[in-house]
């Protein structure tokens, strides 16, 4: 994505990172009637797009605030392609039939399928590390939410009413567990996939 300029558009994913009002009410203005029309138009109701919109929402703001998303084609496009695979994909879960999903490949471009994908990327890998914290011990958990949100180690130590040794070192083997069972996990899905 190195030589793709960014896009004009960047401004909404901005707005989302730092939790605009205004950009958010622009996007529910302008962008999300198309995908409520399309998922009403594909065996859906408004729930199910408001519950596909506020997904893909969420995980927008998630990718904007780790500063993963740089924008090189139109929101609208990126927003709806998004939208459209989410609820085509919920779909597939729910019922029995194949689902298709087609691209209409002449309306975008490549930077658009690249965004798409880390997008889609960006989820998985979101959500493979949420179930795996969630299988940490709570002591695990209580010391790895305090360094995710102080940034200062002194101050973690206190909280964790330790020693600076003892708190690093159970913050490492937390750490070293966590990402044990994460790199578990993608080597299972590899081999699944193959």
């Amino acid at each position: 994505m190195g030589q793709n300029k960014i896009h004009p558009d960047q401004m909404y994913i901005e707005g989302l990172a730092a939790n605009d009002s205004a950009i958010i009410q622009t996007i529910y203005k302008k962008y999300v009637p198309k995908v409520v029309m399309f998922i009403m138009n594909n065996s859906g109701d408004k729930e199910h797009a408001q519950e596909v919109v506020q997904e893909i929402m969420i995980l927008l703001f998630n990718q904007a605030k780790a500063n993963a998303l740089q924008l090189t084609c139109p929101f609208d496009a990126y927003f709806f392609l998004l939208c459209k695979r989410k609820w085509l994909n919920e779909l597939k879960k729910t019922s029995n039939k194949e689902v298709a999903i087609n691209e209409d490949i002449l309306s975008m471009n490549e930077s658009a399928l690249q965004l798409i994908t880390n997008t889609e990327e960006f989820d998985e890998n979101q959500q493979l590390f949420d179930t795996m914290f969630q299988k940490l011990g709570d002591k695990c958990q209580e010391l790895l939410r305090l360094n995710f949100t102080t940034k200062k180690t002194e101050e973690v130590v206190k909280k964790a009413s330790g020693t600076y040794d003892s708190a690093r070192k159970k913050e490492l083997l937390c750490v070293g567990q966590l990402m044990q069972w994460i790199h578990e996990a993608k080597k299972i899905k590899s081999l699944k996939n193959n």
